[in-house]
């Protein structure tokens, strides 16, 4: 039997390798599965595991209000090394390209444990966009001995940069798996949606907006929010904005934006909820990596509010646009595409990527 030890501590991570730990869990044959978490995001983590059903077997909780990088850096390290010695797995497992993805990667490496990168070979070629996300899955790949690329594009970065071809999988993405489970229970009634909780006009096209990314702190948040005041002044149209609770995303918007008619500003919204919002909305503004995943999956465009993308196959397919932080061509686009309808059709998966994940695992350990 092969012991597995999953590492995550943001609601990303979460939503992305719950689906794997589900997976590795209906069979308690092959695989002992066991779930530490630093709790880097500490309330958003707990939405996505409660929807999942999955509890912490080790919670670290080392979040505090306004930790800096170093803080958390630090902290993360420091916390894992008992449980590394403790645990003692087959192989760690982590996901993308948090703080908490590149320092459980290392403290692996350094425990001499194998590392499993569940979304490795993202890349946009700039270490500052996004940041510090490109560094942490650059230095990730530099540690980990399976790399389970989402599409063919994030393996040939990997292949690029001397990792050995059969260590590379490509498996599809795991927010696929984790997106059609959640719309699946909401249909059979297992989870519940938004309720009456975001007073929705079923009379307006509606645009959900998220937008948190340290890199657009400051002068790009503005130029974002300015965007979306000017689309507000439609009257056929209805904003739903979930704003994170960070003070450099959370001050500006609720000073620009609070109080328009035609702009809904909620706290962030658990995971099973904004997968129903997402699947009702008419298109996504977005700065997010994930999203530009999951939105083509329930047949929705989705603005790319960044200047690079490391997800250029939704570009390519034309049914992700990357269109920056220019209040201008995001008005632009975003009324070029309202109303416009969309197959339901995903270049990151097909919903069977955890699957493909225990295969190359159980190979490996056998």
């Amino acid at each position: 039997m092969t012991r597995l030890l999953f590492i995550f501590g943001t609601r990303p991570e979460a939503i992305k390798l719950s689906p794997v730990i589900r997976y590795m869990k209906s069979r308690p044959n092959d695989f002992a599965v066991r779930v530490c978490v630093t709790a880097q995001h500490r309330g958003m983590l707990d939405q996505v595991l409660n929807a999942f059903d999955i509890t912490p077997d080790i919670d670290l909780d080392i979040m505090l209000p306004g930790q800096t990088l170093y803080q958390s850096t630090s902290r993360i390290i420091s916390g894992l090394e008992p449980v590394l010695a403790g645990e003692r797995p087959d192989m760690v497992l982590v996901q993308g390209d948090t703080t908490t993805t590149f320092c459980s990667a290392l403290t692996a490496f350094y425990a001499g444990i194998p590392v499993g990168h569940v979304e490795a070979g993202l890349r946009t070629g700039n270490p500052r966009h996004p940041f510090p996300e490109e560094m942490n899955r650059a230095l990730t790949t530099r540690l980990t001995t399976l790399h389970f690329a989402s599409t063919a594009w994030a393996a040939d970065n990997l292949r690029a940069e001397g990792v050995a071809e059969d260590k590379i999988f490509v498996t599809g993405n795991t927010a696929i798996d984790a997106v059609l489970y959640v719309i699946e229970a909401l249909e059979n009634g297992k989870l519940q949606g938004l309720g009456n909780s975001i007073p929705l006009d079923p009379t307006k096209k509606l645009i959900l907006v998220t937008a948190h990314r340290r890199e657009s702190f400051g002068e790009g948040l503005e130029q974002i929010c300015a965007a979306i005041l000017r689309l507000a002044g439609r009257e056929d149209v209805q904003i739903v904005y979930p704003v994170h609770p960070n003070p450099n995303v959370t001050t500006p918007v609720r000073r620009l934006l609070g109080n328009h008619p035609r702009i809904i500003l909620t706290d962030p919204l658990s995971y099973v909820p904004f997968v129903d919002l997402m699947r009702r909305a008419d298109i996504l503004l977005t700065d997010s990596g994930g999203i530009q995943e999951e939105a083509p999956s329930v047949g929705k465009p989705v603005l790319v509010m960044r200047q690079t993308t490391e997800r250029p196959e939704g570009v390519k397919a034309g049914v992700a646009f990357l269109v920056g932080t220019d209040p201008d061509e995001i008005v632009r686009k975003t009324e070029e595409l309202l109303g416009t309808v969309f197959a339901k059709q995903s270049p990151y998966g097909d919903g069977q990527a955890s699957g493909r994940i225990a295969a190359a695992i159980g190979a490996y350990c056998e």
